[in-house]
């Protein structure tokens, strides 16, 4: 058997990777070829490696598309909460969360807390650990995604959008409280919430206790639903009254040399 010339090799390669759609193999056959002539790795041993390379690759890549179509407006990550500043909230139950468990029983968590409290950031690091594990998530506010049901709705979209959100693994709704529903609102995001009851997690951050959400959703039966619902084997952290920003910012303040 005739042997193939280097150049001829990879430029087969390079051709077999592109229609194959492995550009990790393209890019990096030559260099790991190197390296596994210098090392003495058998033929398998460099498939091996290659073919570990694409995998990795292609993995990175797909947490970044994750994060991206995620939309949070910022990237936080549970292990930079400052689990001192909240004692109502220990490091084991983020790290259980963080775990995805509650994704797989498709069972919601409630960040429950005044302005300031920590509830965005434990909102979005709960979201960016479930993009690193591969998940699809949405971040959104409760307003912006009640306004986009209503526009769907009025263009006749609505179970198209619906059905977007109930593929999600993981919509986490901030800042619910903030700003009052109007009843056609607030009926069709009891729809998503019915949609992805027991199936698909909901993460939903509020400044309100329970008892009190029915100064957002003017129906009080839409409210004794929607609260029933959300509440169903749900994970309830509650991070207080105090300003985690704020004791943040001291502390951070306090360690800056004078």
């Amino acid at each position: 058997m005739t042997a193939v010339p280097d150049a001829a090799a990879q430029a087969a390669i390079g051709v077999a990777a592109r229609e194959l759609k492995l550009p990790t193999v393209r890019s990096e056959a030559a260099r790991l070829a190197e390296i596994a002539a210098r090392q003495r790795h058998t033929h398998l041993a460099y498939l091996a490696e290659v073919l570990s390379a694409e995998l990795d690759d292609r993995s990175s890549r797909r947490r970044t598309r994750r994060i991206a179509d995620a939309k949070f407006p910022r990237l936080k990550r549970l292990a930079d909460f400052n689990a001192d500043m909240v004692p109502s909230i220990s490091p084991a139950q983020l790290a259980r969360l963080a775990a995805g468990a509650y994704l797989d029983a498709g069972e919601t968590v409630v960040l429950l807390g005044d302005s300031g409290t920590g509830k965005t950031h434990l909102l979005i690091g709960l979201g960016l650990a479930a993009c690193e594990q591969g998940r699809r998530v949405r971040y959104i506010t409760t307003a912006a995604l009640v306004n986009e049901l209503v526009e769907a709705a009025d263009q006749r979209q609505l179970s198209r959008v619906v059905g977007r959100y109930g593929r999600l693994d993981l919509l986490l709704l901030d800042e619910l409280g903030y700003v009052q529903v109007d009843p056609r609102g607030a009926e069709l995001l009891f729809q998503i919430i019915t949609e992805r009851e027991e199936r698909a997690s909901i993460g939903i951050a509020t400044n309100l206790p329970f008892s009190e959400w029915g100064t957002v959703f003017p129906d009080p039966r839409l409210v004794a639903a929607i609260v029933d619902r959300v509440t169903f084997n749900a994970h309830i952290l509650e991070t207080g009254t105090r300003s985690y920003r704020l004791r943040t910012s001291k502390t951070a303040a306090s360690r800056k040399p004078t």
